[in-house]
């Protein structure tokens, strides 16, 4: 069955619009600018009748009819004023409409094999008496060797045009043949595939996003693959200690009087995983579109306290001192998600804050809106591992020390809710002095009305 490509439409349809073109040129040019001819020439045939003697009259008609023009010259009667074999027939009627009108009149002749063409008829004076002269062009004989040549001119155009556009289709339907083979390597999970193409053209836009495409679709096979791998080895660590130590206390290899220490790792273990089972499930819900966001206008500084006085077991066990730089401000958020925020980035201080160290937390209004800092006294963060510090599962243990428990997804649902509240964040931090995560909250209409009422 014959195939209905792109290709055999687009040279089908560019074919036939050449041939509807050149049939069309042809009949516009024969049946009007070929017919406003005949009646410019008949006209200056009438002009030279009315100028020649008429004793010449005989030699003038023969001299016209080797140029392939017929004429006939009547009276009022209808009697002809050259003794000369009728080429056409005229009837009385004719002879009376060109009299009375005194201009050019369009006819039409019957010759003597009934063909019929098309003529004029014009009012002259000879010898001071108005006489009908008819004029008819028999450009039969010269038109057809002028169409043999016309006709042979648009038959190579045709071809001529054809073949080009069969080069100039291919030359447009490979692109689009290398897309669609791309495109069957990406659905074979081939992601690496790349187009090259110097076109600036429509074609070009649609290879150059055809390759973005491709990269990011590589980036996001690269993060499942990643997310999948933290994933498995952040369950598989708690599970093999969890497996470990109930087999040795089923087996009673641990003595009775120690059970109480591996059961109390046991139970730390089964905390971690819950633990990540709920930051997973956390972060699935804020990277769907459907997430619930519930924006209300309440204090933050209020908030915050709440949040210090929530993690103070952790912060005492470390003895650290809190340092609690806060201004009244009133803002419209999601309460429950932003507490979110504060949680993890002081849990996150803590983690990282030696021994009787300390924090500081402070909540203040500036000119870009509403800035929330939170500052630890810490190790601090390498150069290197500050692009990567809310990526999921990163943990900066190069940078900060591997004994710091956490699984690497506190600064990533940060991360996330601050985008669905449209607030940045940003990291400053010098290795051996600490570190500084800082909130930009920008101050909105109903904000700036809050806080001028203040």
């Amino acid at each position: 069955m014959f195939k209905k490509s792109l290709y055999v439409r687009i040279v089908a349809t560019f074919i036939g619009v050449v041939i509807i073109s050149i049939a069309t040129s042809y009949f516009i040019t024969a049946y009007f600018f070929l017919e406003k001819e005949v009646v410019n020439v008949t006209s200056r045939v009438a002009e030279i009748i009315e100028l020649t003697d008429p004793g010449k009259l005989p030699e003038m008609a023969e001299t016209l009819r080797s140029a392939h023009f017929d004429i006939m010259i009547m009276d009022e009667e209808g009697v002809p004023l050259l003794d000369q074999h009728a080429p056409f027939d005229i009837n009385d009627t004719d002879i009376e409409n060109v009299l009375m009108s005194g201009d050019q009149v369009p006819m039409s002749f019957s010759n003597r094999k009934g063909d019929v063409t098309n003529g004029a008829g014009f009012q002259v004076e000879i010898m001071n008496e108005p006489y009908a002269l008819f004029v008819h062009l028999n450009s039969e004989e010269e038109m057809k060797g002028i169409r043999g040549i016309v006709n042979i001119s648009l038959i190579l155009v045709l071809l001529v045009g054809s073949l080009l556009i069969l080069l100039a289709s291919r030359y447009l339907i490979n692109p689009i043949k290398l897309l669609t083979q791309a495109a069957k390597e990406m659905a074979k999970g081939n992601f690496s595939v790349r187009l090259k193409s110097k076109n600036k053209d429509e074609i070009g836009e649609l290879i150059t996003s055809f390759n973005h495409m491709a990269s990011e679709v590589e980036k996001i096979d690269q993060m499942r693959d990643d997310f999948v791998s933290s994933v498995s080895h952040e369950i598989q660590s708690p599970l093999t200690s969890i497996r470990g130590f109930t087999k040795a206390i089923r087996d009673q290899v641990i003595p009775i009087q120690n059970q109480r220490e591996y059961l109390d790792i046991i139970y730390q273990e089964t905390d971690r995983l819950s633990r990540l089972s709920e930051n997973l499930l956390r972060l699935a819900s804020l990277d769907s579109e459907h997430h619930p966001y519930r924006p209300e206008l309440y204090w933050l500084d209020e908030q915050i306290r709440r949040t210090v006085l929530a993690t103070e077991p952790q912060w005492k066990k470390k003895e650290l001192q809190i340092d609690l730089e806060l201004e009244p401000i009133e803002v419209l958020a999601d309460q429950d998600l932003l507490e979110q925020v504060w949680f993890n980035l002081l849990t996150n201080a803590i983690k990282y804050s030696p021994q009787k160290g300390a924090i500081q937390i402070e909540l203040k209004r500036g000119d870009q809106g509403v800035t929330v800092s939170v500052k630890d006294y810490g190790k601090g963060i390498a150069e290197d591992a500050i692009p990567y510090l809310f990526d999921r599962f990163y943990k900066v243990d190069k940078a900060r020390g591997s004994s710091v428990d956490g699984n690497g997804l506190g600064l990533s649902i940060v991360k996330q809710i601050l985008g669905i509240h449209q607030y940045s964040i940003d990291v400053l931090t010098q290795e051996g002095f600490g570190s500084s995560f800082v909130v930009t909250i920008p101050i909105k209409t109903e904000n700036k009305k809050t806080l001028k009422e203040e």
